[in-house]
């Protein structure tokens, strides 16, 4: 994603559009999640399966920002509503995002989005303590809050059971959260780079590495 000075607006107002280099971070992103799938899941007591392909959600956010990190998932859903196999447990089709785990799926969207807002907030380097947070209020709140009211409505459950039910997720959630904070740390620190096309610093342009 470029960056151009918006000059009658003054020299922090930037305009950002999607070129090939955004496109192919989307592509990897989206490439990334679906490998997480490769593993499959599992359920327990409940009609939505326990996969990795959150972590990918969560890196998505954090790495790539709010806007790219929801194309990225958005990519992915598509691809999967018209037939690929690219869930965990190599589901696809357009019944996968009317089933049981499409309040969880759209979540992923909303919850990139909450995570890159809360990593990148006001154009800032990401830090460990924001970063934590992103990932938990986007990839485990926000998802779940999406996610649960739609479960107890295509299942027919009550939403008190199907929330109560839904807590077996928590504790793989909260594993995820803590790599994921671990690997965009890390990244972070080796190859900040990375990063400049989300976060600037007072008077710097990400785009020219200064």
């Amino acid at each position: 994603m470029t960056t151009h000075p918006a000059s009658s607006r003054g020299p922090a107002t930037r305009v950002h559009t999607l070129d090939a280099a955004g496109l192919a971070r989307v592509a990897v992103f989206s490439a990334i999640i679906a490998i997480l799938g490769l593993p499959g899941g599992f359920t327990i007591l409940g009609a939505v399966p326990i996969t990795a392909q959150t972590l990918g959600v969560m890196l998505a956010g954090a790495i790539l920002g709010p806007w790219l990190g929801a194309l990225s998932v958005t990519v992915l859903l598509a691809l999967v509503a018209v037939g690929m196999p690219l869930l965990a447990g190599g589901r696809g089709g357009i019944g996968v995002l009317l089933g049981p785990s499409a309040g969880y799926l759209l979540g992923w969207i909303a919850g990139a989005i909450a995570i890159g807002l809360i990593v990148h907030a006001f154009g800032r380097k990401p830090t460990t303590g924001r970063t934590l947070l992103g990932v938990v209020v986007g990839g485990i709140l926000v998802v779940y809050a999406l996610g649960i009211p739609v479960q107890s409505f295509v299942t027919r459950l009550p939403l008190a059971e199907t929330a109560l039910t839904s807590l077996v997720f928590v504790p793989g959630d909260l594993v995820k959260a803590a790599l994921a904070t671990a690997i965009v740390v890390t990244l972070l620190r080796a190859y900040p780079r990375a990063f400049r096309r989300t976060w600037t610093t007072s008077g710097s342009d990400p785009a020219s590495g200064s």
